[in-house]
């Protein structure tokens, strides 16, 4: 449910649109207990309708009454994306079926699709969630909000939908794809914010490019990147070629989708919605809780969604917490941008690489495109095998001498930040295929 602090108010001067809930900057203490009280209902409600997690709590003893502390989450058994396969489609749900307004899968191409569920108050509070999330990014009534996120069963689109009706923006529901159409919509419709992937973005930018598009003619201030990895060499890039502010959100559709965290202006990690969702680090290989500051496995427990709520549901990705003061005001505890996946992590020699680390590697080389493609296979010898295809720029491509220059650059840059060798080839302009969602940009071969 969303909170009763939290109005819409449409009639301030300068449109100021959603007024944030006083959970947001609520002292620590004050938000443990907030927690732990809603742990406790959480607890005492699934343990009720869901038998997986009764039988479970039941093999450790634990009941909603004996929780003294968020310690005691450490007692609790993970649940994972396997438990949402193997209860396919409806048996981790709480509610009955007839309490259910929308249903939300993923795409199920790597076997049983995973179903997330909503009922009218979870609806309602994954839009207040995503009113945070825009608002923290300066978005008011006054704005025009351009949804390139996909619609359908992915999460994405209809999250930041609700968001920008709620907090009182006129939305353009255009979904991804069709970069000329976007351009040309973004130009008549005056947009003022971009919600999108941020490989997409780097995909109209280079569309208006072609077309002779400038695009500090457009309205476009702030955009709301997310649901892929990226680095802050790639906000760099956008920002720099946008002209625009570039904020990083997050979210996973088996939590709410996206709302779950979100940057604030001041661009110092993501302020997760801790009064819904109880973050964890753990030792992604022991599972054991790990102290604030120390980079591990994020974990969620929902305690306010309805139709299913999660218990310490590990996202298999990989960042660190900080409580650190913000400059927003915000109290919430921040997440630093997921460096990677540990189902993404690839070992290549021995050596643990994310793509995260060869895209900071070689996006900070000058010549080089945003555009890139790893390939892992195995030599006849089986020996791991380490290929980066990178796309280079027309200045780049035109001068021999220079690309050779580029790619040695990124050879040395990858070797210092991986320890590893691998082979560079540069590619010419157009070479890497674009992306109109999440991009694919690892190919590996080894079986």
């Amino acid at each position: 449910m969303a909170d009763e602090g939290a109005t819409r108010d449409r009639s301030k001067p300068g449109g100021a649109g959603y007024v944030l809930d006083e959970h947001e900057r609520l002292p620590h203490e004050a938000l443990a207990a907030l927690q732990l009280d809603r742990l406790r209902g959480t607890i005492e409600r699934v343990a009720r309708a869901v038998p997986t997690y009764r039988d479970r709590l039941r093999e450790v003893g634990l009941r909603a009454g004996d929780l003294e502390s968020l310690d005691d989450l450490a007692a609790i058994p993970f649940t994972t994306k396997d438990d949402l396969r193997e209860h396919y489609p409806f048996a981790l749900f709480s509610t009955p079926l007839s309490d259910v307004v929308r249903l939300h899968a993923s795409s199920g191409t790597t076997g049983t699709p995973t179903v997330v569920a909503y009922t009218e108050d979870d609806v309602r509070l994954w839009a207040h969630l995503m009113a945070r999330t825009l608002a923290a990014g300066g978005v008011t009534s006054n704005d025009v909000l351009q949804n390139a996120y996909g619609y359908g069963l992915f999460t994405g689109g209809l999250g930041i939908h609700y968001g920008g009706e709620e907090v009182g923006a006129t939305v353009v529901p255009m979904s991804g794809g069709n970069s000329a159409r976007q351009l040309m919509l973004m130009r008549d419709f005056q947009s003022t914010v971009l919600c999108c992937t941020p490989s997409y973005a780097l995909s109209m930018i280079e569309a208006a490019e072609d077309s002779g598009i400038d695009v500090r003619e457009l309205s476009v201030r702030v955009g709301f990147f997310g649901a892929e990895p990226w680095t802050a060499e790639m906000r760099a890039e956008i920002e720099a070629r946008w002209h625009i502010t570039a904020l990083d959100i997050y979210g996973l559709s088996e939590i709410i989708g996206p709302g779950v965290a979100a940057e604030c202006e001041a661009k110092d990690g993501l302020h997760i919605a801790e009064d819904h969702f109880i973050p964890e680090i753990i030792d992604p290989a022991t599972g054991q809780p790990l102290p604030e500051g120390e980079r591990g496995e994020l974990v969620f427990t929902c305690v306010t969604k309805q139709a299913l709520p999660l218990l310490r549901y590990r996202t298999r990705d990989l960042t660190r917490l900080s409580r650190a003061p913000c400059a927003c005001g915000r109290t919430t505890v921040r997440m630093e941008r997921v460096v990677g996946r540990n189902d993404d992590m690839l070992i290549v020699r021995g050596v643990n690489v994310f793509p995260s680390q060869i895209e900071a590697a070689v996006l900070s080389v000058e010549g080089v495109e945003p555009y890139y493609e790893i390939i892992v296979d195995r030599s006849e010898r089986r020996l791991d095998t380490l290929d980066v295809r990178l796309e280079a720029s027309e200045d780049a491509w035109g001068d021999r001498d220079r690309r050779t220059a580029v790619e040695e650059r990124a050879r040395r840059g990858i070797q210092e930040t991986l320890g590893i060798t691998c082979r560079i080839e540069l590619v010419e302009p157009g070479g890497i295929p674009r992306s109109e969602g999440k991009a694919a940009r690892v190919i590996d071969r080894r079986g």
